[in-house]
């Protein structure tokens, strides 16, 4: 800007405004004195009261509105404004300290080729036949290339949870050596102390089968699987979104698995260099083969007859699976109903 305009905006002569461009001189800077404000009396209380409401859970907790309205009972006549400074003020000094002090400290998890891979489920719309149907998703996403895989079924049954992770395993081209998971009922029969689960013994049995270990997450800490956790997030933009009609699930799961495929083209890896895809091709060498699908069946032995279990959906298609895997002559079979929990067979000595 020339220094006549500049005279002309401010008023100066151009001789004084010359003399402070030719000057290092700074404009002087004062500090606002502090003044006693009508706030202070009630800042050790609404101090007290925010550490008591920082041991509730987030539901449980007061709002600074409710704090404000609790002040004003005591006494306080200032602004809301006031109060919501305040309390920004004390949560941010928390944070800090509790980041200089070790707690509230996350350290970015990384993962090796192969290392493992999350899993979750989500609840989503579809339009099947000229209906709307609510569905549940399978989401199974690699933990190194970031690759994953969605399928849709209308329960999240065992039967559902052993066909997601088969699908899983052969779009994506192997298997993980560990699986990590939520505290969900088909894989979790009981949650104990710490890192103690029971587990549900046809969840054990398909992961036995597939050669990978599991890993659950503590209860209300879904950033310990947070790919997947943001894989649901994202799907629902990529691809729920833009669903167009179909007249049968399997349509459906072959257009997700088609889609899929072609995001990890499309979307950058935030680690490795190239995209999705390039990170999976580069490293799905160490993944397991992926062998036989996993029948989901567990058959134990009690005297002289063999107790054989099927997945808990009462479905004509699961009795059918059920009755084609333990190879009982259809005769014999219709004296059990499709709401079957177990078919006792004489084992064949």
């Amino acid at each position: 800007m020339p220094i006549r305009e500049i005279s002309r905006r401010t008023g100066l002569s151009r001789n004084t405004i010359r003399k402070y461009l030719r000057s290092d001189a700074q404009d002087p800077v004062y500090r606002a004195p502090e003044r006693p404000s009508r706030f202070d009396p009630f800042a050790a209380k609404l101090s007290g009261r925010l550490k008591a409401e920082a041991n509730r859970s987030r539901k449980q907790r007061r709002t600074a509105r409710q704090m404000h309205a609790d002040l004003v009972l005591l006494g306080y006549d200032g602004s809301y404004g006031r109060v919501a400074a305040f309390i920004r003020r004390w949560k941010e000094n928390r944070q800090t300290e509790q980041q200089t002090t070790g707690r509230g400290t996350f350290v970015p998890l990384v993962f090796a080729p192969g290392e493992a891979f999350q899993f979750d489920w989500s609840e989503d719309w579809a339009d099947l036949a000229g209906e709307r149907f609510k569905l549940q998703g399978a989401h199974t996403k690699l933990s190194h290339s970031r690759a994953f895989v969605v399928r849709a079924y209308p329960l999240q049954s065992h039967e559902m949870l052993f066909d997601a992770h088969d699908h899983a395993f052969r779009v994506l081209g192997g298997i993980p050596g560990r699986g990590i998971y939520d505290n969900m009922k088909t894989a979790v029969d009981r949650v104990g102390s710490g890192k103690a689960r029971q587990v549900n013994a046809r969840f054990a049995a398909m992961a036995s089968h597939y050669l990978f270990d599991t890993t659950f997450c503590n209860p209300a800490s879904g950033w310990e699987k947070g790919q997947v956790e943001k894989n649901v997030q994202d799907a629902r933009r990529r691809l729920w979104q833009l669903l167009p009609s179909f007249a049968d699930l399997d349509g459906l799961n072959a257009w997700l698995e088609m889609r899929c495929i072609e995001a990890w083209k499309e979307i950058p890896h935030r680690d490795l260099p190239g995209t999705l895809a390039n990170a999976r091709s580069a490293k799905v060498a160490s993944l397991m083969p992926l062998g036989r699908p996993f029948d989901g069946f567990v058959s134990t032995q009690s005297g002289s007859r063999r107790l054989a279990s099927c997945t808990s959906s009462a479905t004509a298609i699961r009795f059918r699976r059920c009755q084609t895997a333990l190879n009982i002559d259809p005769g014999s079979a219709s004296n059990f109903g499709p709401d079957a929990l177990s078919l006792i067979i004489k084992a064949r000595d």
